[in-house]
């Protein structure tokens, strides 16, 4: 289907910073960018274009698809978050630029070109921040990406109330504060799904590497010796592999070990259909004392820190294997190396640690615990430098997973796939006439808000409306039309003082 041009005589006043021309949104799916399901590029001779997100009152044009086509519309963004050197409307020229988003530890390159071609300009770098670089360098920006090293906290919440949103370039969230950025009117995004499979595989080759032994005979072949032998050494056809923990990771795994012959049983705190013949088990117990490869894929929280110490890996069977590619922090290291050097363990593999250095380089060494010189000298044990979800394909679709819901959330407030957020979504916004406005409002979870939100509204006509709550947050998204130029900032000023707010913005 060919896209309308822009009429040219509309866009005479539109600067050369504004954000691209053409976003093609498909009718099935509710406002979600095309780019979700696969590489967006602008469309052939469209010039990129970008401006101020949060605060800018300059036009940024956007193509928006609903049942009658694509339709053309001006999205302006006001912000109820506004830092102390916010520009009056004096200062309006002080008020265009490009909003700025910052990712780091390495995110897809992907994912940057992404949003350069939305409008945004982004800084991206290799490594992670620290507290005190978050609170002296995020206040730049509206937007930010990080992965597993960085810790979002509240304090760095607290310093940068022009934050709108975070996305979590991984499967984990717990390396920010999801509680305090809600309460602040600041949506995470993560990446629930999209290196699942990698994960799974990493585990299938470390089964078959640890039950070959294949580790200790390249180190020493690498060192000249030639050690041929099979004691020790077996297929892994036939044997039990226990998952704990039946997510996406989990769930991938066992279909691929069935494949190769294993027989599955998973345990996990609630009751889940298994994918082809895999049995669920009802204690952790059972699984430890049944199974021949023991695999964690549980996230980090206050129930699964420490799940696996010294009681647990005597439960195991003598000359079993022991897999962790979920967190540093559920395993007491400690006690798996007890377990290891007494051989009542055969081998394992550990691809996560309780901390990591957060750059790469020599720094994996006693300074992350006392354990780290034990481990390096156990035989038949996988180290690996959480690497779980890190391929090529992972990293791309990550890439394109978060910077879509970055996008979606930024440009048109929808929530889908938040973590700490209601997930709220509206489908497209009316763009034919220019009068249409579309009222984000973050509030506390009272009773009456809406009654107030919609009292401020009723002098325009309600298009549609959609509220959520999730925990002591909720969440409004309306269209409303009849909105004249001049009522902008009365609406918006209306919204933002009732005493419930939290973050209100108005795209229009």
């Amino acid at each position: 289907m060919s896209i309308p041009i822009p009429d040219k005589n509309r866009r005479q006043s539109v600067s050369a910073s504004d954000p691209p021309d053409h976003i093609p949104i498909p009718a099935n799916t509710r406002g979600i960018p095309v780019s979700s399901f696969v590489p967006h590029s602008p469309p052939t001779g469209t010039s990129p274009r970008t401006s101020s997100f949060s605060f800018s009152t300059s036009p940024s044009t956007s193509y928006l698809r609903n049942a009658s086509g694509v339709f053309q519309g001006i999205a302006r963004q006001l912000t109820a978050f506004l830092p102390p050197d916010y520009p009056t409307e004096e200062d309006h020229e002080k008020r265009q630029g490009k909003t700025k988003v910052l990712l780091l530890e390495n995110v897809n390159l992907d994912a940057a070109e992404y949003l350069k071609s939305q409008g945004y300009e982004v800084d991206h770098v290799t490594r992670a921040y620290t507290e005190e670089e978050l609170i002296a360098k995020l206040p730049n920006y509206r937007a930010v990406g990080i992965r597993s090293k960085t810790k979002i906290t509240a304090k760095v919440i607290d310093a940068n109330p022009q934050l709108l949103v975070i996305g979590c370039f991984c499967i984990g969230t717990n390396q920010v504060d999801l509680e305090h950025a809600a309460k602040r009117g600041i949506a995470v995004f993560n990446s629930p799904f999209s290196n699942s499979r990698s994960v799974a595989e990493l585990v299938i080759s470390e089964i078959i590497a640890l039950s070959r032994q294949v580790i200790d005979r390249t180190h020493e072949m690498r060192a000249g010796i030639w050690n041929k032998l099979s004691k020790n050494c077996w297929e892994i056809r036939g044997k039990t592999l226990g998952i704990v923990g039946y997510g996406h990771i989990g769930s991938q795994l066992s279909v691929l070990a069935e494949a190769f012959g294993m027989s599955v049983i998973y345990y996990d705190v609630v009751p889940i259909m298994p994918l082809g013949s895999a049995r669920q088990v009802d204690t952790l117990d059972d699984l430890l004392s049944r199974a021949d490869f023991v695999t964690l894929h549980v996230p980090e929280i206050p129930d699964t820190i420490g799940m696996m110490g010294a009681e647990q890996f005597a439960q195991m069977k003598k000359g079993a294997f022991f897999i962790n590619n979920a967190r540093g922090k559920v395993v007491d290291l400690s006690a798996l190396c007890d377990a290891l050097e007494s051989n009542h363990l055969a081998g394992a593999a550990v691809d996560v640690f309780p901390k990591e250095p957060g750059a790469n380089g020599p720094g994996f060494n006693e300074t992350l615990g006392d354990f780290i010189p034990r481990l390096r000298k156990i035989p038949n044990l996988i180290l690996t430098p959480h690497i779980g979800g890190s391929t090529e394909e992972a990293q791309r679709a990550i890439g394109t997973e978060v910077s879509n819901a970055l996008t979606r959330y930024l440009n048109y407030g929808t929530t889908l796939g938040a973590v700490n957020f209601p997930e709220v979504d509206l489908r497209a916004i009316t763009a034919a006439d220019e009068r249409h406005i579309r009222v984000c409002h973050v509030h506390k979870n009272e009773p009456g808000v809406l009654k107030g939100i919609n009292n401020i509204l009723a002098d325009h006509n309600i298009e549609k409306q959609f509220s959520d709550s999730k925990g002591d947050i909720a969440y409004l998204m309306a269209d409303i039309s009849g909105v004249g130029q001049e009522e902008v900032e009365g609406l918006y000023s209306a919204i933002k003082n009732t005493r419930s707010n939290i973050l209100t913005r108005l795209l229009y």
